[in-house]
């Protein structure tokens, strides 16, 4: 069995999308096609991983697409996702391989989102963050993101797991956990490929995330110029920049 820690999604790249694109796709167009139809002018999609989101946002808007995604691993498998897609929608669509606080993006954008990013920032880089966003978004742009917990764990919990998925003779299986350590949170994905009821590969990669209220994003935000708005969705927030 292999172990990383913030190794830059070099182990769960493998596994994330046969366990959770179909998930995320989902989501993604309950969360964010509906605002994507109304961009005039671009979208920004913060922490772009595998390129699910990226392709929802291709696929319900006709405005340019900017992905950002610092983790070459990840990045990877968006390109390969992109690959796939139409001339028009690629043409569309320009990729930044560092994180949205220097990628010195300036007014590009009417519509950012953000999908299991957020709660991966530290404090100073989340505000760093904030900042990023306003200077990329158009005056009146609208940010939509979901939020990081708002507590830590009192001890080793399981959050979900994932699967299983077929994939011939192998079964693809994740859990996922999440403690307290030393004032954030770990959390651990485990990976397991079985056959014949045989463990095959066990393979784990952890995270560390921070807690934040709903009330400290937003007194963030509005530090940043930010003003928190009604979310479309209710496992979503949402802030805007000022119309100039």
């Amino acid at each position: 069995m292999s172990d990383a820690s913030d190794a830059g999604y070099s182990v769960s790249v493998e596994f994330y999308d046969i366990l959770q694109a179909e998930t995320d796709r989902r989501q993604a167009e309950r969360r964010f096609a509906e605002a994507a139809r109304r961009a005039r002018h671009a979208v920004l999609d913060i922490g772009a991983g595998t390129g699910i989101i990226t392709e929802v946002l291709l696929t319900a808007s006709a405005a340019p697409v900017h992905a950002v995604e610092p983790a070459a691993a990840m990045r990877s498998a968006l390109l390969t996702r992109i690959a796939s897609l139409s001339a028009d929608q690629r043409a569309r669509l320009t990729v930044h391989p560092e994180p949205v606080e220097t990628a010195d993006l300036h007014e590009i954008a009417d519509l950012a989102v953000a999908s299991n990013i957020v709660g991966c920032l530290d404090p100073a880089t989340r505000r760093a963050a904030w900042r990023a966003v306003r200077q990329a978004l158009l005056p009146g742009g609208l940010l939509l993101f979901d939020p990081p917990p708002t507590d830590l764990p009192t001890e080793r919990e399981t959050v979900t797991r994932l699967g299983p998925v077929r994939v011939g003779p192998d079964l693809y299986t994740a859990e996922i956990t999440r403690e307290p350590d030393q004032g954030i949170i770990r959390t651990v994905f485990t990976y397991r490929v079985e056959r014949d009821g045989h463990t095959l590969r066990q393979e784990r990669e952890a995270f560390h995330m921070w807690a934040a209220s709903t009330a400290q994003i937003a007194e963030e935000l509005e530090e940043a110029g930010l003003h928190s708005v009604q979310a479309p969705h209710a496992d979503l927030l949402a802030a805007r920049k000022p119309q100039e």
